[in-house]
C-alpha cells in the first residue's frame, strides 16, 4: 500500500493521530482534517486514492458527505468509520455510496487491509471505463447508465448494483454474492432489502422498453439479460 494519498476525516484527535502514525508507517501521504465541511471541499477537489470518513461529525454528518460526492461525480472509494455498527447502520451508509464499512473500536491492520483492497478493487477497474452488454452501458467513471443509448438516472446504491449486474451480465448472481459484494455484508440483515432494491433497478432498466432487463431465477438470485 506504498505510496497511497489518503484523506481522513475525523474529528477525534487522538484516533486521528494514532490514524496517521499508523498510514505514514506504511508509506502512505494522509490529509487529517477534523471538519466535515472541509472534508467535502477537499475530498471534491481533489484526486485521493481512498478516503476514511467517520460518520458522527459535528458540523455535517458523514452520510451526508458521501452522498453530495456521488451525486458529484467524485468516484473516490470511501470507507466509512462508525460507532454504529449494527446491519441497519451498515445499510444506510452503503446505500448513500460508502465502500466499505468498520464498526470503532478496530483492529489497525484491519484498517489497513481495507484502505489496501479498496484501493486495489479502485485501480483493478481503472482500465474499463465503459462496460457493455447488449443494448447497457455502464460507465464507472461517470457512475451513469445508459439504455439502448438513453441515460437511466439511479441512486448511487442502484448504480452500485448494476454495475455488479454489468460486470456479471448473462450470469446467475445469488443473493449472497449481492450481500458480501455490493452491500459489504457477510450476513443475511433478515431483511427485504435486495428484493426491493432489484425491484426498484428493475423498473429503472425496464420503463419505456419492450424487452425486460433483469430476470428472476426463482430460489436462486437474479440474471441480467441482453434485448
Amino acid at each position: 500500500m506504498t505510496g497511497l494519498n489518503i484523506l481522513y476525516v475525523e474529528d477525534d484527535v487522538r484516533l486521528a493521530e494514532e490514524v496517521s502514525r499508523m498510514m505514514a508507517a506504511e508509506g502512505n501521504r494522509l490529509s487529517w482534517t477534523a471538519s466535515g465541511e472541509e472534508g467535502l471541499k477537499r475530498a471534491a477537489a481533489e484526486p485521493f486514492d481512498v478516503v476514511i470518513l467517520d460518520r458522527m461529525l459535528p458540523d455535517l454528518s458523514g452520510i451526508e458527505i458521501v452522498a453530495r460526492l456521488r451525486d458529484s461525480g467524485v468516484a473516490a472509494p470511501v470507507l466509512m468509520l462508525s460507532a454504529l455498527g449494527r446491519a441497519e447502520n451498515r445499510i444506510e451508509g452503503l446505500d448513500a455510496g460508502v465502500d466499505d464499512y468498520m464498526a470503532k473500536p478496530f483492529d489497525p491492520p484491519e484498517l489497513i487491509a481495507r484502505v489496501r483492497a479498496l484501493h486495489r478493487r479502485a485501480a483493478g477497474m481503472a482500465h474499463s471505463a465503459v462496460i457493455l452488454f447488449g443494448d447497457f452501458e455502464c460507465h464507472v467513471k461517470a457512475r451513469t447508465a445508459h439504455r439502448q443509448g438513453r441515460h437511466i438516472p439511479l441512486s448511487p446504491k442502484e448504480f452500485k448494483l448494476f454495475r455488479y449486474f454489468m460486470e456479471n451480465a448473462g450470469e446467475v448472481v445469488t443473493r449472497e454474492m449481492l450481500l458480501r459484494n455490493v452491500w459489504n455484508l457477510s450476513f443475511d440483515p433478515q431483511t427485504n432489502v435486495i428484493d426491493v432494491s432489484v425491484g426498484r433497478l428493475r423498473r429503472k432498466l425496464e420503463e419505456g422498453f419492450e424487452t425486460p432487463a433483469l430476470e428472476t431465477i426463482w430460489g436462486t438470485g437474479y440474471r441480467l439479460v441482453a434485448a
